[in-house]
């Protein structure tokens, strides 16, 4: 082994170490106690649409482009209640869409529920000239790492990671539910061609007399339903990356841990103000990817980090620390979708980053209504 070799492993057992036995207290204490009123979404009828083509292409690759007008996004009642309805693709290819009222108690709670104001100042950011204006998914040195043994990868948290019969990556958020990103389904206009017949995959140990020892395989399940926010399908461009989240509903219940949702804090009240996400990343097939790194920047509805990240870890469930107020500690949870990368033109300035959906407390109603079908079982906790 190298020097180069050893210090890597060292670095790779010393971070393992710290995401597996986290400091006891990541904080002094709680962060600031006080939280929005959860709105409740009222849904209507489903209608019935006509069946899909299922005539799009999956995009792994998913790159957008924002300015000031996408970043700074002023939020109208009318505008939120339309993107909050929802498309349901069945599995016999039919679909409806339910549109819904919002039953809050006054205008601020609407104004409450778009989760964060931008910052005045953003840091040191890593800037880039229009010239140097290129895709970026992995910053500087590689910071991921491959997920290995049984031990780990079929133990909480990467045990919740699940393959996306189209390419991407999903998260278990239930027994019986799987969130991952819209455009992994559909690309805005239609639904993809691997959506006729979309299965999640588990990863399970390789039996004893395997001829791939230490190779874990992947056991797929049918998906019963899948549902779509209307936000995206009005198309992806006029929406930016802000709705582009779908989830997915087996067709039996799975016997794994899942990760409880949360609406997304400020990143001064995640634990180190860290995100995590593990993936299928396209360039290490076969391979369960994990990454840490902090949130540079965010929006109301974006998550702005440098995670390295490849095509195939669209849709993985991005978590972090956050203060469970019901039992009084640090617990891991959802509070995001990782979605794919942004170029971010704001007064002159032209930057990149790897982006990621954050749940505000009006997606995260909304994504709690799919998975209970009602808003009573729904808290933000």
């Amino acid at each position: 082994m190298t020097a180069h070799q050893g210090v890597a492993s060292y670095c790779l057992f010393s971070n393992m170490l710290l995401l597996l036995f986290p400091p006891a207290v990541p904080f002094r204490g709680p962060p600031d106690p006080q939280r929005a009123h959860l709105p409740s979404l009222v849904t209507h009828t489903p209608q019935s649409l006509s069946r899909s083509r299922f005539s799009a292409q999956a995009q792994l690759d998913f790159s957008t482009h924002c300015t000031a007008s996408c970043y700074h996004k002023e939020f109208r009642p009318e505008v939120l209640t339309e993107q909050l309805a929802f498309e349901t693709l069945y599995s016999d290819g039919s679909r409806t869409l339910t549109t819904i009222d919002l039953e809050v108690r006054d205008e601020d709670e609407v104004n409450q529920s778009t989760a964060v104001q931008p910052p005045t100042t953003r840091g040191n950011q890593i800037f880039a000239t229009r010239r140097q204006r290129r895709k970026r998914q992995i910053y500087g040195a590689d910071g991921r790492f491959n997920i290995r043994g049984d031990h780990f990868l079929l133990d909480y948290p990467f045990s919740t990671a699940v393959r996306i019969s189209t390419g991407c990556t999903g998260v278990l958020v239930s027994q019986r539910h799987v969130l991952t990103a819209a455009h992994c389904v559909h690309d805005g206009k239609d639904y993809v061609k691997g959506a006729r017949k979309l299965r999640v995959g588990f990863l399970v140990p390789p039996p004893a007399n395997s001829s791939r020892p230490g190779k874990p395989l992947v056991r797929w399940v049918r998906v019963r339903r899948t549902r779509v926010p209307k936000g995206w399908i009005q198309g992806p461009q006029d929406a930016s990356m802000d709705f582009d989240y779908a989830l997915l509903e087996l067709r039996w219940p799975h016997r794994r841990p899942f990760m409880r949702l949360s609406v997304a804090p400020s990143s001064k009240n995640l634990a180190g103000r860290r995100i995590h996400f593990s993936g299928f990343d396209s360039d290490r097939p076969g391979e369960l990817v994990y990454r840490f790194c902090p949130v540079e920047d965010e929006s109301n509805d974006l998550i702005y980090q440098h995670c390295d990240a490849r095509p195939g870890a669209s849709g993985s469930g991005v978590y972090g620390r956050v203060w469970d107020r019901v039992l009084e500690r640090w617990e891991r949870k959802v509070i995001g979708v990782f979605s794919g990368h942004q170029w971010l033109e704001i007064d002159g300035e032209n930057r990149d980053f790897n982006v990621a959906v954050r749940f505000t407390p009006l997606k995260f109603a909304q994504i709690c209504y799919w998975v209970h079908g009602n808003h009573v079982d729904c808290s933000q906790d």
